[in-house]
């Protein structure tokens, strides 16, 4: 069965419509199963059976729904009463659905629903969606929704008044369901997503460069194989076939490591070949190449036991098959017969190599197995060297290249020890990291480097996206999210009381970095959100406090605090600035639990490029980010946003604001939709104070000269399609129409319940008609797939994040 939202799978409910009487038969024969495999021996289910079975989170649904499917109000369901409900839901009419929804609502069944009653229900939606809002909130909510839906203003909503007001959302009657009863949902057909079809002009679109070196490849083998084995055909054809892939495994051994020189492809992206070559699949080609050594490897292996098995059975032969394989006496090989014992060390390094470079080894905590056995690179070089002759000369060029590029990236990575000046702990265990940058640091939006903390891990460097945008020249920004053995121990070693190198005297510190940041520099951009994101956004019931900061642009007085006046509530923080500069405004938490100050010693190795560094070159491009995938992202919104600052003007005299409507050389953009997926409400915090500000500054331009819209969906709220979320949902459209801005984060942005609708997404942007849509991803490969599938079908372009 579909699971509900998964953005791989059809809509279920688009497929429940009038059944043929044999389709109707085969349902209730599975719905019979279903019942008997739960209901057991005594063939009726009980309210805990029921709860388990619908397996819902608030148990106030299932004990409306068990309390309404139990017509004879025996307290047990028996399988009759269940068919009735399920034809009801599944079959019925809409009609027949609303009232069944009525009926859940009126939960003292009076025959109408008062204000209390519907503020219980989405209470209980609340805690369905995993959402969290304030109390005042959700009494904002009810009265929202109430006060539309109780047109005679009598005090209570009627069948007739909740049916016109559902009729006010097209097509949510017609799909009303329970969507995630998992075992109360017939079996559908399975549709499969569009999957890309080989040879087609939108699939030679988006893999052009990748087919070209593929069909290099393979040609290059076949005619380095082919060259060698009839080099030595009179040998026989075992030596020929050792021959061949020896030769080959010489053009493979010496290339393989080339491929992740990562200083060499960030230059390349600069050039035209990054036009002509896969340089976003250079991971997936190094891993390609690894089994096409090892397969070769051991067909080269094979060959020669074959060959040496031969050998030893002729009579003119001296050695034993084991000399042969394992000793020098024969006098194979360049360098003292050497051909046979390194060959063995090879073949065993390789293997150890191989198993270790695995999925199930890398990411399952063992990280440091994998960094270890893949540094065996350097004595297999210094094998292959001794045990073929020709090995150096393909090496030369190739581990040059190497060698220099590693001499270079520990000088610069080691010359100078960086400090961690500051350390913010988000939710979903994200630590936000605030490094001094560099002097001669520079980096385009997009990019990433490799980090280092001696005191997580001496030896240890991983890959993070920089989130901070290159005009921002004191501090670096990382976003790590923890996952694995490294990232948590950093998480946790700043959650304690007192993490290493963060000293007692934080306030003392606080303050010297807080004045050193008033300090004018020019058109200088602050961080735009230091510490914890803004929750003041981010419905929230704890107690925060807020902190303001500002742009100072070349010609406009610097602002500093003075100008802030702020008055805190509960749940609720209220800010505003006493100057015209209100619009440059802002928000972010200080939280003193999750904001230190410290002084940590860490090294970086980078920047390097990625396949968002086109961004800037497209014409319409559509930002998608799961989770903490937003993070490449980040730093690309504030990029535009600090170069649409830099050309805004303002009249010294009538304050007048204009924009210069000439676009940086390098920036094409003439629309940009960014969209956000997080499983949870939590996730939004991190980023929600830079989007705040980019709201900001559309919200400044005309219709006509907005190109920026956003798009958040939270994957684990039910939509309006649901029994269990339709009243909450009504009821944050109509407050969102009321206030201007999402309950949920804060944004004018509405935030969408579940997965987006990509082929919907992907319409409308084709509709549009901007240019050329380029489509930029970070975040899970599953979802990558499905995402690269429905580029093909609508010929866009699309690039995927890679480390």
């Amino acid at each position: 069965m579909s699971i509900p939202g998964d953005p791989t799978q059809p809509d279920p409910e688009g497929h429940r419509g009038t059944v043929s009487a044999k389709e109707d038969a085969k349902w209730l024969q599975w719905v019979t199963q279903q019942f008997e495999t739960i209901a057991g021996e005594n063939e009726e289910i009980n309210l805990q059976e029921f709860k388990t079975a619908l397996n819902v989170k608030e148990p106030f649904f299932a004990e409306r729904f068990f309390a309404l499917f139990d017509s004879d109000g025996s307290g047990t369901i028996t399988l009759q009463e269940l068919k009735e409900a399920l034809n009801l839901l599944i079959h019925g009419n809409p009609m027949d659905k609303l009232k069944f929804l009525f009926q859940v609502y009126d939960i003292d069944g009076s025959g109408s629903i008062d204000a209390d009653e519907l503020r219980t229900v989405l209470q209980s939606c609340l805690r369905e969606s995993a959402i969290s809002l304030p109390e005042e909130k959700l009494d904002q909510l009810t009265l929202a929704l109430f006060e539309s839906a109780d047109k005679d203003c009598s005090g209570t909503i009627t069948f007739d008044e909740l049916r016109d007001e559902l009729q006010r959302f097209p097509g949510v009657m017609e799909n009303l369901t329970i969507s995630a009863a998992h075992w109360l949902k017939p079996p559908t057909a399975q549709l499969c997503p569009y999957r890309p079809r080989p040879l087609t002009s939108a699939y030679w679109h988006n893999h052009r460069s990748q087919l070209l070196c593929l069909t290099a490849y393979v040609g290059l083998h076949v005619l380095l194989f082919a060259l060698a084995a009839s080099a030595h055909r009179a040998l026989g054809v075992s030596v020929m076939v050792a021959k061949g892939c020896g030769q080959c495994l010489n053009f493979d051994c010496s290339l393989i490591a080339v491929l992740m020189l990562r200083r060499c492809l960030t230059w390349l992206r600069a050039t035209w070949l990054a036009q002509v070559l896969p340089l976003d699949q250079n991971i997936q080609f190094h891993q390609l190449m690894g089994y096409v050594v090892v397969g070769l490897s051991l067909v080269h292996t094979v060959a020669h036991i074959v060959n040496f098995a031969l050998r030893a059975q002729s009579e003119s032969s001296p050695f034993q098959f084991w000399e042969l394989l394992l000793t020098t006496r024969p006098g194979i090989g360049w360098v003292h017969g050497l051909a046979s014992p390194t060959g063995v060390a090879l073949l065993l390094l390789l293997l150890l190599m191989f198993v270790c470079s695995s999925p199930c080894i890398r990411r399952s905590g063992h990280f440091e197995v994998f960094y270890w056995t893949h540094l065996s690179y350097l004595p297999m070089w210094l094998l292959l060297i001794l045990h073929g002759p020709n090995f150096w000369k393909w090496l030369l060029i190739p581990g040059t290249l190497f060698f220099l590029e590693k001499a270079i990236g520990l000088v610069v990575s080691r010359m100078t020890a960086l400090c961690i000046v500051e350390v913010n702990l988000l939710p979903s265990k994200v630590t936000h990291l605030l490094i001094k940058r560099p002097p001669l640091f520079n980096y385009r939006p997009g990019d990433y480097l490799y980090l280092n903390i001696p005191t997580i891990a001496r030896y240890e460097w991983h890959p993070f996206t920089i989130s901070s945008a290159p005009e921002q020249r004191d501090t670096i920004w990382l976003h790590v999210r923890s996952q694995g053995q490294w990232t948590n121990r950093l998480y946790e070693s700043f959650k304690a009381s007192d993490p290493v190198g963060c000293g007692s005297k934080r306030l003392s510190r606080s303050l010297k970095m807080r004045r050193s940041q008033r300090r004018p520099q020019g058109f200088q951009p602050q961080p735009l959100f230091s510490g914890a994101l803004a929750q003041e956004a981010v419905s929230s019931q704890k107690d925060v406090t807020v902190e303001l900061t500002s742009y100072s642009p070349e010609g406009t007085p610097w602002q500093g605090h003075e100008g802030l006046v702020h008055t805190g509530t509960k749940d609720r923080i209220q800010a505003q600035w006493g100057t015209s500069a209100s619009n440059q405004v802002l928000v972010s938490e200080m939280s003193l639990e999750n904001h230190q100050f410290c002084n940590i010693k860490c090294y970086i190795d980078g920047p390097y490029g990625t396949p968002t560094r086109r961004i800037f070159a497209s014409e319409h491009a559509v930002l998608i980010g799961a989770g903490i995938g937003i993070t490449p992202f980040a730093s690309i919104l504030q990029s535009i946003m600090y170069r649409h600052q830099k050309r805004k003007h303002i009249c010294p005299n009538c304050q007048h604001s204009w924009r210069d409507g000439i676009q940086d050389d390098d920036m094409k953009l003439h629309k940009v939709d960014f969209i956000w997926i997080n499983q949870n409400q939590k996730s939004f915090e991190w980023f929600v104070s830079l989007l705040t500000k980019l709201e900001m500054d559309q919200a400044e331009e005309p219709q006509e000269g907005r190109f920026l819209e956003l798009h958040m969906y939270m994957t684990s709220a039910l939509g309006k399609n649901d029994m269990k979320a339709i009243g909450l949902q009504m009821a944050l459209d109509l407050l969102a129409k009321k206030e201007k801005k999402d309950s949920i984060t804060g944004l004018q942005t509405r935030t969408q319940p579940g997965r987006p609708d990509w082929n919907k997404v992907f319409q409308k942007v084709a509709a549009e008609k901007k240019g050329k849509v380029q489509v930029f991803f970070c975040g899970s490969p599953a979802l990558a797939k499905v995402l690269k599938g429905h580029c093909e079908q609508f010929s866009f372009k699309f690039f995927q994040e890679n480390f």
